[in-house]
């Protein structure tokens, strides 16, 4: 009797946990079929659509290792085991750079016209040489090396039609083109690079384009630690004119600093003499050259545009392309102030999207009023992954 009623409990009590179970069962839902990601090819390779969007999105960058030694080295540094010593002597060392830059590039197609945004951020480890007066005498007796982390926005903008607004290179930089195919193309200074940026860009059917920007400039050079970041309402302007055709274009660009009212402007020339070689020529001309600022004979104003040395400065070279993996640039550059450097490098494709760059660099950085003796030459190698 016992064992007869214990079995009825049991079967009671299961179909009760089956009734309970069957009252909150959990629907599954049928899996959606999967929607694989769609190319965009409006824009160039790389584009996909963002799912659910008519935006499409490129993701890429690259990874980059420099390589610096003799004028692009760091020189004069101090040696830390004399120096342990109580004894001061110099030596010269690498320069190292090793980057990651992580670009994002959306596009969409509005009524107004493409909307884009664009973002590059710079993530990089470098070495540094900075200056110490270890004797307290007042000068500088060398370097003490060191190494670090950094991170940089180099472009954050927005665009729509030909409107641009964000962080980016100074359009009296971009817009008659940087000088030429070397990696160190700056040694005479064409102009200012990252500044906050409102321009507009007009681009005709026939080759012809204008640009003005509204700047605020930036502060990484001159007796100031912020020279030239606004200190108004009155912005920095900028405008440029440029006309291309099949054999080459001639470009030319204008810049307004208005925090020290000085001018500069800039003119360039583009030649493409054969399929294989192509070759630029550009000069500059600023204000405030040679003004005696600060009473001192000789010295130039600060002009954020004009800022090679002296009234005027000359840019030429080209780039010879071998094959389609190999391309020779030259660079020869030279400015009022008689500061001349030349650059030749190598830029060698190893496999699809490793690029192997060798430069060599020649500076001779004198007024022979001052100093008849310094040339200097600097080696550079660069390995560059891109993706």
């Amino acid at each position: 009797m016992n064992i007869k009623s214990l079995l009825l409990g049991s079967a009671a009590a299961l179909v009760a946990v089956s009734g309970a179970r069957a009252a909150d069962a959990v629907v599954i839902a049928e899996p959606e079929p999967m929607e694989y990601v769609r190319v965009c090819d409006v824009y160039g390779t790389g584009f996909f659509y963002i799912p659910g969007t008519e935006t499409c999105l490129r993701v890429g960058g690259y990874i980059r290792y420099d390589i610096g030694i003799g004028a692009l080295g760091h020189q004069d540094v101090l040696d830390k085991k004399d120096l342990s010593d109580g004894v001061i002597d110099t030596n010269d060392t690498y320069y190292k750079r090793a980057r990651f830059q992580l670009r994002v590039d959306s596009r969409s197609e509005t009524e107004l016209g493409t909307l884009r945004t664009y973002a590059a951020i710079n993530f990089q480890y470098t070495t540094a040489s900075n200056a110490a007066d270890v004797d307290g005498d007042g000068f500088i007796d060398g370097g003490i090396t060191d190494a670090g982390f950094a991170t940089e926005f180099e472009h954050a903008y927005i665009e729509l039609g030909g409107f641009r607004v964000g962080k980016t290179d100074s359009l009296f930089s971009t817009f008659t083109g940087y000088a030429g195919g070397v990696i160190n193309d700056d040694i005479v200074s064409y102009g200012p690079f990252g500044t906050h940026q409102i321009a507009y860009t007009f681009t005709g059917g026939n080759g012809f384009s204008a640009a003005v920007a509204l700047e605020v400039g930036d502060g990484d050079e001159g007796f100031l630690s912020n020279d030239y970041t606004l200190d108004s309402y009155v912005p920095h302007v900028v405008a440029g004119v440029a006309w291309t055709q099949g054999w080459g274009g001639i470009s030319a660009v204008a810049g307004y600093d208005s925090v020290w009212e000085e001018w500069a402007g800039k003119v360039r020339l583009d030649v493409n003499a054969t399929e294989q070689l192509a070759l630029f020529i550009m000069a500059g001309y600023a204000s405030g050259a040679d003004d005696d600022f600060l009473g001192v004979p000789d010295l130039d104003s600060p002009n954020y545009y004009g800022s090679w040395g002296g009234d005027w400065a000359v840019w030429g070279g080209g780039t010879y392309t071998v094959s389609e993996q190999t391309k020779i640039n030259v660079q020869l550059s030279y400015d009022e102030q008689e500061n001349f450097a030349a650059v030749a490098n190598v830029n060698y494709e190893l496999v699809p999207g490793l690029v192997i760059t060798p430069e060599i660099v020649y500076v001779d950085n004198f007024d022979d009023d001052i100093d008849d003796d310094s040339d200097e030459i600097g080696g550079f190698l660069r390995f560059q992954r891109t993706f």
